[in-house]
């Protein structure tokens, strides 16, 4: 019985380069995309973060009347609503990455990767929807 390995496999089989062996199992580079997104999301977080740690801290000087003109500015509206945007958008690949790591059954991914879509989706609209509302005069 010399001419198998312990795990029943052929002795051939061990002279297969580690390519070899991964080749049709590994990357399909589809997920480079998803990889970039996600850094171009978190390096667009950080001056945003800082901006908004900056807004609450003015913000919370102001009554409300303040706080709606302050909000009402372009440059406060516009850098408000991408800080919201590019939080939720992080949000939800992080959480697809998440879901698809260690989520195994197809089923379930595939309700949890739809769920997710929907509710990052739904409560970031929302959000920037709130914001214009408010920016714009909106009662």
């Amino acid at each position: 019985m010399g001419d198998r390995r312990h795990d029943g496999s052929p002795l051939m089989s061990s002279f297969r380069t580690p390519l070899s062996r991964a080749k049709g199992l590994g990357s399909a580079k589809h997920g480079v995309g998803h990889w970039i997104g996600e850094r171009v999301s978190a390096a667009a977080l950080i001056p945003l973060t800082l901006w908004a740690v900056y807004a609450v801290i003015r913000l919370a000087a102001l009554d409300y009347y303040g706080a709606v003109a302050w909000i009402s500015t372009p440059l406060n509206m516009t850098l408000m609503v991408l800080t919201l945007a590019f939080s939720f958008w992080h949000m939800h690949a992080g959480l697809r990455v998440v879901v698809e790591d260690y989520i195994h059954k197809t089923l379930s991914k595939a309700a949890l990767l739809l769920l997710n879509f929907f509710v990052c989706g739904l409560a970031g609209a929302l959000a920037v929807f709130s914001v214009l509302k408010v920016a714009l005069g909106g009662a």
